[in-house]
Order: structure tokens, then sequence, then C-alpha cells
């Protein structure tokens, strides 16, 4: 689910990230990687020039190095709502021990910066010995996050796989998909250059990633939330073509892409909101990032709840030629091995905040679920439904599902849904264990799924307990990951069998303790939202 918002608790564990990344190296390597001891890396040569980042060694002889801050692109600034420019070289050993700003954006982790084309490797060596090669896409939807969260550190996996690990850092908001092409030529890509630096980002990995000990032959990306949905839309960007060989998507999908029209609707609407005409653009070039943020914050007219103006990817007919699984699957990606994964209690993240969706009774569902649940089905209809699958829900248990059902879970369903038809090669997961903080109220949340993929259970901001069952599903679903970057396919002894998904049997593996394999898992719910027409919201 891609989502502008974190809530306030997760806010403040980025900026504990944020604060860790500011620290010395050999600082942050011991909360990195308990006991290790951290020394200068190896010299890596890019195009750029040689930069140098930092071993972390270990008692039983392990070692992984970690390289911060290498750019694939030039500072931004320059050239606003274009796409991405080569980064300039620099003379002598670049210092990559500590992680680059983010991207500018509103919220706890801004103000961030213009100059973010950046990304982060974590190898087992620089040996060239062509190992599998996981690239990370953060969430926060299209507006916020970065790539230098300590959940996403990815010295577990490199020890646990052999593999190596990228995360991103990529213009967002207004700044990587505002629609401006109907007013000025100049930018006929602005709508979508977030996601050209994220193909910016795979074409330098692609030339460099062997001088880090990976392949560039194979190449899996993962993602969570917004993360998983810029995944599903690269999907069907040709430019994307052959720069990834597999896919994971967590709790992220993109159905649908803004229309042009509506794109340009929302663009107008900032623009005026600046005082700005539209055939005189040049203004926008120069203002503070501040203030294009602030006015980001206009009134969008198609976004009842969030409020703030929508920016995400845009049908342009260019570099987005169509919707990203509508009406089926993109058909340049029906080769790549893709797992497409959700919660089971995802709007538990951010709705349970309220302690009133916690406490409502059969009178107050209905208004709530009209506020929530994003699909136009009579309340009446719903709820009886539901109660007639689950008689023994109570109104906030109904809601969470509903909402959970409306929202996100939909798309992912789709979007199998479009891949089965084609043939493609498909794995679709849920993950039902449950968090065991706040008295176990949050259940399985947006979110829980990156630290168990991760294997990274004991980082700050994790909300899934340090148990013994928390680890074994975090080898579960990690071993998962890192078999279908070796083999394209998920499957491997720790878990039951893994069938692809297909329209008969629609089997999932549910991720618990113990996982299990469910043909169909919530399929009335699933019969209940099929009445109502899915439109992605934000794109319509």
């Amino acid at each position: 689910m891609a989502r502008n918002n974190i809530d306030a608790a997760r806010r403040r564990l980025l900026l504990a990230g944020s604060a860790l990344a500011c620290m010395p190296s050999s600082a942050f390597a011991v909360g990195t990687l308990a006991g290790a001891r951290a020394s200068p890396g190896a010299i890596v040569r890019v195009r750029g020039g040689r930069l140098r980042g930092t071993r972390h060694a270990l008692a039983d002889g392990r070692e992984v190095q970690c390289f911060r801050h290498l750019p694939y692109g030039a500072d931004t600034a320059r050239h606003r709502f274009q796409p991405p420019r080569p980064e300039p070289g620099w003379r002598g050993v670049r210092d990559a021990t500590r992680f680059g700003p983010v991207a500018a954006q509103s919220g706890a982790l801004g103000p961030g910066s213009e100059d973010c084309l950046s990304l982060n490797v974590w190898t087992p060596s620089t040996d060239r010995a062509k190992r599998p090669v996981l690239v990370y896409i953060h969430g926060g939807g299209y507006a916020s996050g970065g790539g230098n969260d300590l959940l996403y550190d990815g010295t577990r996996l490199c020890l646990r796989g052999d593999v190596v690990v990228v995360t991103v850092q990529h213009r967002l908001n207004l700044f990587g998909y505002l629609s401006l092409g109907e007013f000025d030529e100049r930018f006929a890509s602005s709508g979508n250059v977030g996601q050209l630096d994220l193909i910016a980002a795979l074409q330098w990995i692609r030339e460099h990633i062997g001088e880090f000990g990976g392949d560039p032959g194979s190449i899996t990306l993962f993602g969570q939330s917004g993360g998983g949905a810029k995944i599903a839309t690269l999907m069907a960007m040709p430019a994307a073509a052959g720069l990834f060989h597999r896919a994971m998507t967590m709790s992220g999908q993109q159905v649908t892409a803004a229309g042009p029209r509506t794109a340009a609707q929302r663009a107008r609407l900032l623009i005026d909101a600046l005082g700005i005409a539209p055939d005189r653009l040049d203004p926008l070039l120069a203002l503070p990032a501040a203030r294009l943020l602030d006015a980001a914050r206009t009134r969008d007219p198609s976004r009842v709840e969030d409020m703030a103006l929508y920016f995400g990817p845009v049908l342009d007919g260019r570099d987005l030629p169509r919707h990203p699984f509508h009406p089926d699957a993109p058909p340049q990606s029906a080769a790549i091995p893709m797992i497409i994964g959700n919660t089971r209690d995802e709007t538990r993240a951010f709705l349970g905040k309220d302690p009133a969706h916690h406490a409502l009774t059969w009178a107050t569902l209905p208004d709530a679920l009209r506020r929530h649940q994003y699909v136009d089905l009579p309340t009446d209809v719903v709820i009886a439904e539901y109660r007639r699958l689950y008689p023994g829900y109570t109104p906030s248990e109904v809601f969470f599902a509903a909402t959970t059902a409306g929202r996100s879970w939909r798309g992912a369903v789709l979007e199998a849904e479009a891949r089965a038809r084609q043939g493609a090669p498909t794995w679709v997961y849920q993950l039902d264990f449950p968090s065991p903080l706040d008295g176990g109220r949050d259940r399985a949340l947006h979110t829980l799924d990156i630290p168990l993929a991760f294997d990274n259970i004991r980082q700050p901001g994790s909300r899934t307990g340090d148990s013994d069952d928390a680890q074994r599903v975090a080898d579960a679903m990690s071993e998962a990951l890192l078999a279908f970057a070796r083999r394209g396919d998920p499957n491997h002894t720790g878990l039951p069998h893994w069938p692809r998904y297909d329209l008969m049997d629609r089997a999932t593996m549910v991720f618990d303790h113990p996982s299990r394999v469910e043909n169909d898992p919530r399929g009335g719910e699933r019969r209940l939202y099929e009445q109502a027409p899915f439109v992605q919201r934000g794109t319509f």
C-alpha cells in the first residue's frame, strides 16, 4: 500500500536512524554489527572516480563491506523536473562511510535535499564473485522516505545468503512526479522523473556492481509499500527492460497510473497556489524547495482524507506508455518471476492509531467505513457480508478487515490475477504473524514484513519482537527472498512447497509460525469487493 504518511512513532525511529548515520563509521558499525571491528574498506573504482567504504570484521571471521552515499546522478536542483544526468567525477578517494541526504520532502525526514541521487551497497567482498544482487526500493508512497533506515541494513542478508544488497534514494513528491509537460515541453518527462531516477540507478548498478562482487545479470528488485508500487510501475516502463530479472513487491501495488489530464489538473493547482502563470514556469526553477513543498499541501479535491495533492507516476505516452497492470499485466515483464505479498492487517498501521477505531459499535461502524474503505459499495452490504463470513468479529475487527481488503489488498489480487492470466511465474504471500507490541492490537500490520524479509527483527523500528517465533518467521521469509534471488523461485527447505499462483487454486504462502499454504485465503472478501470497479486511489 503506497502511503504518504508514516505514523509518529515510525518517524521518530527513522530520525534515530538518520542520527546514527551521521556518527563516525566505527560508531555506526557497533550499532549495526554487534562485536564487529570496523576498519577502512577496499578501494573501488566507478565511473566517477575511486571510493572507499568500511570493512566490518566479525569474531567468527566473516566480514561485510559497506559503501554509503554512492552518487549515480548529478544534483537535481540544477535541472528540476527533468530526467537525471550523470554525476560529476571527483579527484582522489571519495569517502563512502556515511549515508547521504534523503530526497527533498516534508515531515520528520525533511527537509532532505535535491542532491539526493545516491545508493548504498553491502557486500561480503569486492572479489568479483558474481553474487546475486538485491536492490531494495523504499516505501513512503511517492512522497516521503529514504534508503538509509536501519531496518534496510543489508548486513544480515549478506551474511545469510552471500549476496550483495543495495538501497536507493530518488526524487519524490512534486520533484519526482509533477506533470508539467502540458504547459512546457522542456518538462515532457516531469511526471515520471522519480521513476527515471530509479532507472538511472539500475543502469549504474549494471555498470558497476561487478566491482562490489555482484552479478549484473542477476538483479532482484524488492520493495515495500511505495517501493513495491514503484517496482510495479518499472515493469511497464520500456527504459527499464532488461535492467532487473526478478521482482518482489511487499504491500505495494500500482494497477493504474495517473492519467495525463488528471496529472495536469493537479499541476495546475500547485502552480496556481504559487501564483505562477502556467505559460511561464521559469520561477518554478528558482523557488526554494521548502516553498514548493508547502504549496504541495494544497487540497486535492479527489482525496478527502489525505487532503494534500497526490503525485505519482503518470501515463504520459512517453516514459510510461501504459498503465502498470491495466488492462493486463505488462507484456515486457512476462518472463520476470515475481512475488506479490501483503500483510493480513495492513490498515492497523495507520487507522489503528485512532483509539475510536478500536471502540466502534455496530451503530458507528457504517460511518467509519464510508470514510475509509475507498470502495464505493453500500456499507450495509459490506457489514452484512463480513458478519456472515466472520460471525465472531467485533465491529472494530470488521472495520480493519474491510479497510485492508478494500484498499491495498485489492490491488495485489488484481496484479496476481493479471500475471496468472499471462502465464507469468508468480508467487503470492500473506503475512499473518502478529506484532506482539501494544498488547498485540496491531496484529500483522503494514510494514511488519520489512524486518522479517531483511532478517533485521532486532533493529530499531522493528515491530516483530525478538522472540524465537519471530526469528523463525524471519528465517522463512529471508530464505525465501534469497532463494528467489538465486533461482527465481522462493521455495526452500524451511517452507512447505509453495506453488505458483493460478486462477484455479490461488495458492498463497501464509507466513506465520508455522507457515502454511492456503488456497484462496479470504476468498469471500475477494468476491465481495469484485462487485466494484477498481481504480487506484490518487490516479483519477
